[in-house]
Protein backbone atom coordinates (compact mmCIF):
# COMPACT_ATOMS: atom_id res chain seq x y z
CA UNK A 1 0.00 0.00 0.00
CA UNK A 2 1.62 3.39 -1.05
CA UNK A 3 2.10 6.21 1.74
CA UNK A 4 -0.51 8.73 1.56
CA UNK A 5 -0.42 12.54 2.69
CA UNK A 6 -3.49 13.48 4.10
CA UNK A 7 -5.03 17.06 4.33
CA UNK A 8 -7.17 18.91 7.19
CA UNK A 9 -9.52 18.16 4.64
CA UNK A 10 -8.84 14.61 3.67
CA UNK A 11 -7.88 13.39 7.35
CA UNK A 12 -11.57 11.89 8.42
CA UNK A 13 -11.78 10.09 4.72
CA UNK A 14 -8.17 8.60 4.80
CA UNK A 15 -7.81 7.55 8.29
CA UNK A 16 -11.01 7.54 10.37
CA UNK A 17 -12.06 4.13 8.79
CA UNK A 18 -11.76 0.35 9.68
CA UNK A 19 -8.51 -1.07 9.48
CA UNK A 20 -5.26 0.09 11.04
CA UNK A 21 -3.42 3.50 10.09
CA UNK A 22 -0.31 4.51 11.08
CA UNK A 23 -0.35 8.44 11.01
CA UNK A 24 3.23 10.58 11.04
CA UNK A 25 2.78 13.88 12.19
CA UNK A 26 6.11 15.65 10.73
CA UNK A 27 7.43 18.73 8.95
CA UNK A 28 10.06 19.33 5.74
CA UNK A 29 12.22 21.31 8.05
CA UNK A 30 12.31 18.84 10.86
CA UNK A 31 15.52 16.73 10.95
CA UNK A 32 14.11 13.41 12.75
CA UNK A 33 10.99 13.19 10.01
CA UNK A 34 13.50 13.34 7.51
CA UNK A 35 15.44 10.37 9.18
CA UNK A 36 12.09 8.14 9.90
CA UNK A 37 10.81 8.60 6.20
CA UNK A 38 12.90 6.18 4.80
CA UNK A 39 11.78 3.75 8.00
CA UNK A 40 8.35 4.22 7.05
CA UNK A 41 8.90 3.36 3.53
CA UNK A 42 10.31 0.29 4.46
CA UNK A 43 7.17 -0.68 7.39
CA UNK A 44 4.87 -0.05 4.45
CA UNK A 45 6.57 -2.90 2.31
CA UNK A 46 6.76 -5.35 4.90
CA UNK A 47 3.69 -4.89 6.80
CA UNK A 48 0.89 -5.10 3.92
CA UNK A 49 -2.04 -4.70 6.54
CA UNK A 50 -0.72 -1.37 7.61
CA UNK A 51 -1.91 2.03 6.02
CA UNK A 52 0.65 5.07 6.56
CA UNK A 53 -0.59 8.51 5.94
CA UNK A 54 1.87 11.32 6.76
CA UNK A 55 0.39 14.99 7.75
CA UNK A 56 2.59 18.15 7.33
CA UNK A 57 2.13 19.87 10.56
CA UNK A 58 2.84 23.35 8.78
CA UNK A 59 0.38 22.77 6.23
CA UNK A 60 -2.29 20.98 8.73
CA UNK A 61 -2.38 22.54 11.89
CA UNK A 62 -6.18 21.47 12.71
CA UNK A 63 -5.39 17.83 12.47
CA UNK A 64 -1.79 18.39 14.46
CA UNK A 65 -3.79 20.18 17.52
CA UNK A 66 -6.96 18.04 16.96
CA UNK A 67 -4.66 15.18 18.48
CA UNK A 68 -2.64 17.12 20.32
CA UNK A 69 0.70 17.21 18.44
CA UNK A 70 3.46 18.83 20.03
CA UNK A 71 6.23 17.92 19.07
CA UNK A 72 7.78 16.57 15.41
CA UNK A 73 7.90 13.21 14.22
CA UNK A 74 4.59 12.17 16.37
CA UNK A 75 3.15 9.10 15.17
CA UNK A 76 -0.10 8.15 16.12
CA UNK A 77 -1.53 4.52 15.65
CA UNK A 78 -5.23 4.10 14.94
CA UNK A 79 -6.96 1.42 14.53
CA UNK A 80 -11.20 1.30 13.50
CA UNK A 81 -10.79 5.54 13.10
CA UNK A 82 -9.60 5.64 16.52
CA UNK A 83 -6.53 6.88 18.17
CA UNK A 84 -5.16 3.91 20.11
CA UNK A 85 -1.23 4.11 20.09
CA UNK A 86 1.48 7.62 19.87
CA UNK A 87 4.89 7.43 20.00
CA UNK A 88 7.37 11.04 19.89
CA UNK A 89 10.59 11.36 17.88
CA UNK A 90 12.21 9.26 16.01
CA UNK A 91 11.98 5.30 15.84
CA UNK A 92 13.68 2.34 14.64
CA UNK A 93 11.83 0.23 12.36
CA UNK A 94 11.54 -2.77 15.23
CA UNK A 95 10.17 -0.08 17.45
CA UNK A 96 7.25 0.48 15.44
CA UNK A 97 6.67 -2.92 14.76
CA UNK A 98 6.21 -3.35 18.06
CA UNK A 99 3.90 -0.60 18.12
CA UNK A 100 1.96 -1.27 15.34
CA UNK A 101 1.51 -5.12 15.92
CA UNK A 102 -0.12 -4.52 19.09
CA UNK A 103 -2.89 -3.00 17.50
CA UNK A 104 -2.99 -5.47 14.00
Amino acid sequence: MAIVNVSDNSFKAEVEGEGTVLVDFWAPWCGPCKMIAPVLEELDKEIETLKIAKVNVDDNPESAARFGVMSIPTLIVFKDGQPVDKVVGFQSKDALKNVVSRHQ
